[in-house]
């Protein structure tokens, strides 16, 4: 298991937006929202998945997880955020009539965040498309859902499109940040005035309007075009046919200028090299690292999973050097009945 900080992203808990909070002055019988963003809304289906205890993810992400997804196919096939489906064995799909459906992992692209994952029938229900998201800017207006219709909607603004880099070996170039913060995010759908789909939810952020801004709770959304390139090879291999990118197995903080090691994966390539929390990151095979994502960039650039890198570390004021040899993220866990 993981040890450290507890990695938990998982969008589960919490409640579904009430009707106030989701649309202003809703009159009975009329709705607020555009017409196409009201006929989308079909398409977001709960998810609902257990994970066995001795999955390496199970301490971090939990057992059981809940969220939500998009319908973007005719055959039941719905893309969702990736750490929801991560190492499960059962998936189940609720659509918005409450009817349950079996599913099951089609790929995981651990780059990105996306999830795949097709209902055993298909779900007769209007499916969404994909739409553009480099069309939202700052202060552009969407609309956020998760299950429930127009009761679980939330008008929303861009507060922000930048780089995001996650403490667990994860960067987007260009992100998209919400306000306000949509309670129940994991895997929720943000949706263009057109009723395309722009973006599956990843996190709850405490400062969404930037570094130096005032702190305000929002979400962050990896964005659909993210997922366009790979889409294909997602459905048809699971997994992307690139050498996969080196990983070591870290949960990397920057606190007060500095790369701290904040948790180790148990078993992955630094908990091997004897790395421990705590550990300060100074540079990676002689490169000084700037900041976390400077040091993933340097990481990736470095070659396949399973290159040897040089860390240079300091611990307890003392300066020392460990080299590393990388892994493959998708050897580490296991998926269904591996």
């Amino acid at each position: 298991m993981a040890r450290g900080l507890n990695g938990s992203a998982n969008g589960s808990g919490g409640h579904v937006p009430t009707g106030r909070e989701a649309v202003e002055a809703r009159l009975p019988g009329v709705s607020n929202l555009p017409p196409a963003v009201a006929g989308a809304l079909a398409a977001v289906v709960g998810l609902r998945t257990t994970v066995p205890k001795d999955r390496r993810s199970a301490q971090t992400l939990g057992t059981e997880r809940e969220g939500f997804g998009a319908l973007i196919g005719d055959d039941g096939l719905i893309v969702t955020i990736g750490y929801l489906i991560m190492e499960a064995d059962t998936i189940t799909i609720t659509d918005i009539d409450g009817n349950g459906w079996p599913a099951y992992i089609v790929g995981y692209d651990y780059e990105s965040g996306f999830g795949l994952v097709r209902t055993e029938q298909p779900i007769r229900l209007k499916h969404m498309t994909f739409g553009d998201s480099d069309s939202l800017e700052l202060r552009s207006e969407a609309y956020v859902a998760g299950l429930g219709g127009e009761k679980a909607t939330l008008k929303v603004k861009v507060a922000g499109r930048r780089e995001f880099a996650g403490y667990w070996e994860y960067l987007l170039d260009n992100a998209i940040f919400t306000v306000p913060a949509y309670p129940v995010w994991g895997g929720s759908a943000l949706i263009g005035h057109d009723g395309s789909l722009l973006g599956i939810g990843s996190l709850l952020v405490q400062e969404a309007l930037g570094p130096g801004a005032p702190a305000f709770p929002g979400n962050m959304y990896v964005p659909i075009n993210r997922l366009k390139p790979i889409f294909q090879e997602l459905v048809t291999k699971g997994r992307l046919a690139t050498p996969p990118r080196p990983w070591l197995g870290l949960i990397t903080l920057e606190h007060m200028g500095q790369l701290v090691v904040g948790g180790i994966s148990d078993g992955g390539p630094a908990d091997r090299a004897g790395l421990q929390r705590g550990d300060i990151l100074h540079a990676l095979n002689g490169d000084v690292l700037d900041d976390l994502a400077d040091f993933y960039r340097k990481l990736w650039a470095s070659g396949p999973a399973g290159t040897a890198v040089n860390l240079r570390m300091e611990r307890d004021n003392d300066a020392f050097e460990v080299t590393v040899r990388t892994g493959d993220r998708a050897r580490y866990h296991k998926f269904g009945s591996d």
